[in-house]
């Protein structure tokens, strides 16, 4: 192209816009021409300007300037116009000082939404609702000054709108309200919107180019947005002497017949088909002022493309479903997508797995390049994650949320913590964060400290705050550990719970981060974005007047951090890359992955507004929330132009089966269905996969009688008996469960606080009947007790603790005598020490024992008892009658379950296992079963076998250890 050729019209002040087809890479196929036209003269290039959409897009041109140059090159300025709603500002080439008593300054986006925060805040909204309605109320104002739509309108919109539900009408004079008092507020300060200033900005380049025309070159390059003033600009830059506006994968008319074209609409009432990749572009093209007709196509390639005829076809598969009936009339060449491969993965992970693959393997091509594409960040973070398997480094070059950082989930586990009022789980997180703790050896020494704190949260929650936790720690003897985190932990419990303003808030837990990890919270991009998050809020006269609520601070914070990307520098391979759709507009690589075709992903489901009914908004003019899914098919049709591509996804996801996306299926319905990598899909299935696949068999480990255990506990003959591997694994392997952490209330726990409550009842008031219900209801009232089990387990208790206060008169009025409670025995029985607690032990009138078991559930079974199980009060008989409960020795003539459950429409009842036989033929039978047992398992040689009596083998502590599911059943 000959500069007279480039710039070339047919009349003067004709509009001169250009198209880059789908099948080329925007970027490089720009930087090629451009150096065609001016590389004689490297000043030439220099002298004239680029605007461009965005900071990415500046980044983007940067690179496929160096790739095409091969060498040194002067760049022409790479200038962003900016995007509002991706939180940038206009570039500085746009925003002249002289116009600066013109335009006045915008407000920053934070102090905005903490401004707008305060007037939701004034319907009685909490502080992170009134941010999260602040958010949106925002975005809804800033889409009216884009499209330079006046607040008054929205009166007349209403009105021309009849049957609006209540709580439209509601939301709509709320926000009618806020946006006729925002303009003084803004005056006050001094100050305008960031999206109105842009508009306004926009506007006077427009004119100030039209009156007096820059110096050089302008292009304006991959806009896409048909916002009144970007329009504005582009019309002036496309009727330039030497401007040209450059729009990407425009639709020519040989792939796009007129009629479908005009049938995007707008019709007369301002509807189109927003869904259609090419309907903003149409929208852009009519406020320039020329024809699709008028559009000259680019004549350079780029560095990688596909095909016309596959861009043809693509653009066939887009056609509306009004048109999509000339698919049957195509022939196969127009219908073939040659080089685009489909991949369908069973799940997620394995749709990274294949990814990963694919990445892999293109870059064994030398110079071969690889991208994946998807706006399913959790998706990029997976593929990522595989990619090191080899080494490789491809970072998301969309970000990631600060909040999902090292420096954001710190700043989220301090404010939890201290919020949270130092409770078991925050604490624990905020100890084990990476950035907290030191490095190497310190370290360490700081991770041993917080396991054993750790191991002694384990259980329900202590009291709140630091003396809890002194309390707790202190009780399972976890002093050692806890004083070396205390002093760290200290600063935490001086904010716990406390009623802060949102810069309080901030200044609190940036001490905080500092004191617990030093410099190394506000290192690399995350912390310097944490720090100058939380430095801004510090700042806001705003956020020092809005106050917070423990249950604000935490959604709050993780809000604005979710709105902040952050990206890591420059470092990645240099041939495989991870995009956004953003990144993604304008470049290609050799192979294009586009990842996670499914419906809500790509294009993603539409975000409401939850300002403006959809009927005020077309009313308004504004674009509908279809919009946002013809961007999508627009960066969907452009990626597919790359040589070869891949598409992907997954049949389910972690909750149900997924759809296909519209894109694909489209796709699918044109080809009559697109070639699909098996080989692929089979690798990635293999990859991880066992080469064999021997499903484990039933164990019975059969160690030496020398190491098998001559002690045993009343309480584990019936698990000797009914799963002796569980035995096995709790005597010989001493392998315990643990209790999770923070665990609520269990019916193990119930018990022992019950016993607890009888045995002081027992030994520090001599069982009166008028002290056992006062040490229950303290029992039950103490802090540490969730409010829910208080409520519903407090009547039922206290019911079940005075009948036993009944009973225990009765039975002193008829003669009996306590001897002891919760005391510890043992004896030698069959070869082997057999202890225990008795729960209680009375003495008959008779002289006789009475062996005492208190459950706070059901009491065993008669089945049971007759089957040879729950025989633990006939062995606690044997220990007695061989005096192991020192002041209790004897014979037991009888045995009783005192059970808290209810029977017979009351709480508490009594139950004797040996009703049937008499007590000393249930002792009989409790030794002779005892006997067995130890003869087989602890004197012999039997093996302990797995789950031997299944129906009294109940507890699941050791069924992974067992590998339970692999062989039950099978035998």
């Amino acid at each position: 192209m000959a500069e007279a050729g480039l710039f070339k019209r047919r009349t003067p002040g004709e509009p001169l816009v250009y198209s880059i087809p789908a099948h080329r890479s925007f970027a490089d196929a720009l930087a090629a021409g451009l150096i065609a036209e001016f590389g004689r003269d490297p000043l030439s290039l220099a002298r004239g300007r680029i605007l461009l959409p965005n900071n990415r897009a500046v980044r983007t041109m940067t690179e496929a300037f160096v790739r095409a140059s091969g060498d040194g090159l002067v760049l022409p300025r790479l200038i962003a116009i900016g995007d509002p709603e991706i939180g940038e500002r206009i570039g500085g080439a746009l925003d002249p000082l002289d116009l600066v008593d013109e335009i006045p300054p915008a407000i920053d986006p934070l102090t905005r939404q903490m401004l707008l925060a305060r007037l939701m805040r004034a319907e009685g909204e909490g502080a992170a609702e009134a941010m999260r309605l602040a958010d949106a109320l925002a975005r809804t104002m800033d889409a009216l000054a884009v499209e330079e739509i006046p607040a008054s309108q929205l009166i007349d919109a209403v009105a021309d709108v009849p049957d609006l539900a209540a709580h439209w009408l509601h939301a709509i004079e709320r926000f009618r309200d806020v946006v006729v008092r925002w303009p003084a507020l803004l005056a006050e300060r001094g100050m305008i919107d960031l999206a109105d200033r842009r508009s306004k900005l926009l506007h006077s380049i427009a004119r100030r180019w039209c009156e007096l025309p820059p110096e050089g070159f302008t292009i304006a390059a991959g806009i896409t947005t048909s916002a009144p003033a970007i329009a504005a600009v582009l019309a002036a830059v496309s009727r330039l002497d030497k401007g040209a506006v450059v729009l990407p994968a425009l639709s020519d008319t040989r792939a796009m017949p007129p009629e479908e074209w005009d049938a995007l609409g707008p019709d007369d009432e301002g509807r189109g088909e927003e869904s259609h990749p090419q309907y903003h572009l149409k929208r852009l093209l009519h406020r320039i002022g020329i024809a699709r007709e008028e559009v000259r196509p680019w004549r350079r390639g780029g560095r990688v493309s596909s095909s016309a005829a596959r861009g043809r076809a693509v653009i066939n598969a887009m056609a509306s479903p009004e048109f999509s009936g000339k698919w049957t009339r195509l022939s196969p060449p127009e219908r073939r997508l040659t080089g685009i491969k489909t991949a369908e993965l069973p799940d997620p992970a394995t749709e990274a797995q294949a990814i990963a693959i694919a990445l892999r393997e293109a870059i064994e091509s030398p110079g071969q390049t690889a991208a994946l594409v998807t706006p399913d960040r959790e998706l990029a973070a997976r593929v990522s994650a595989h990619l090191l398997r080899w080494g490789i480094e491809a970072d998301d070059s969309a970000g990631l949320p600060l909040s999902k950082t090292p420096a954001g989930t710190l700043l989220l586990a301090i404010a939890d913590a201290a919020m949270e009022m130092l409770a078991p789980i925050p604490l624990l997180s905020l100890l084990k964060h990476p950035l907290v703790g030191g490095e190497g050896d310190e370290r360490l020494a700081w991770l041993e400290a917080v396991r054993s704190l750790d191991l002694a949260l384990r259980g329900p929650r202590p009291r709140p705050g630091i003396d809890g936790l002194d309390e707790r720690f202190a009780a399972k003897k976890a002093d050692i550990g806890w004083r070396k985190v205390r002093d760290a932990v200290l600063p935490l419990a001086d904010s716990a719970g406390r009623l802060m303003t949102l810069a309080a808030v901030a200044e609190t837990v940036r001490e905080l981060a500092g004191s617990l990890a030093g410099d190394r919270a506000w290192q690399g991009p995350d912390g310097r974005a944490a720090g100058e998050l939380l430095e801004a809020i510090e700042a806001s006269v705003d956020a020092k007047a809005m106050a917070t609520t423990a249950d604000d601070v935490v959604p709050l914070l993780r809000g604005l951090m979710d709105a902040m990307a952050v990206r890591r520098p420059y470092g990645g391979h240099p041939r495989i890359f991870i995009w956004g759709l953003i990144e993604a507009r304008l470049q290609k690589a050799d192979l294009m992955i586009l990842g996670g075709m499914n419906e809500d992903v790509w294009p993603a489901a539409p975000s409401p507004d939850p300002w403006l009914a959809p009927q005020i908004r077309r009313k308004l003019g504004l674009p509908g929330l279809e919009f946002r899914t013809g961007l999508a098919a627009h960066d969907f049709m452009s990626a597919l132009g790359a040589p070869r591509v891949l598409l992907t996804r997954a049949r389910r996801d972690s909750r149900s089966p997924t759809v296909a996306s519209r894109l694909w299926l489209r796709l699918q319905a044109m080809t009559g269905g697109m070639t699909r990598d098996q080989r692929l899909e089979r690798l990635a299935l293999e990859l991880d996969a066992s080469a064999t696949t021997e499903p484990a068999s039933r164990p019975a480990p059969c160690p030496p009688v020398e190491v098998r255990p001559k002690r045993i506990a009343v309480t584990d003959l019936d698990r000797l008996k009914a799963d002796p591997f569980a035995f096995y694994a709790k005597t010989i392997l001493k392998l315990r469960q643990e209790e999770p952490v923070d665990a609520e209330q269990s019916a193990a726990w119930k018990g022992t606080a019950v016993h607890e409550v009888l045995e002081r009842w027992f030994k520090e008031d001599d069982c009166d009947p008028a002290k056992l219900g006062p040490r229950a209801r303290a029992m039950i009232e103490d802090e540490s007790i969730h409010p829910m089990l208080r409520a519903l387990w407090s009547p039922r208790l206290m019911e079940a603790i005075d009948w036993i206060a009944i009973e225990m008169e009765g039975d002193r009025a008829a003669g009996r005598r306590s001897l002891l409670a919760e005391s510890r025995g043992e004896a030698e029985v069959a070869g082997v020490t057999l202890h225990g607690v008795v729960d209680r032990i009375d003495r008959m009138p008779d002289g006789k024992l009475a062996i005492i078991d208190y459950k706070t559930g059901q009491a065993p079974k008669p089945k049971a008892v007759a089957e040879g199980f729950a025989l633990q009060l006939g062995l606690l008989s044997l220990i007695a009658r061989k005096g192991g409960f020192a002041d209790a020795k004897g014979e037991a003539g009888c045995h009783e379950y005192w059970s808290l459950a209810k029977r017979n429409g009351r709480f508490g009842y009594r139950q004797s296992p040996d009703k049937d036989e008499g007590a000393e033929a249930f002792v009989s039978r409790a030794h002779a079963q005892f006997a067995e047992a130890a003869a087989k398992w602890l004197l012999g040689n039997k093996p302990f076998e797995a789950k031997l009596n299944p129906a009294y083998a109940p507890y699941e502590d050791y069924d992974q250890l067992m590998r339970l599911e692999e062989w039950y059943g099978r035998d």
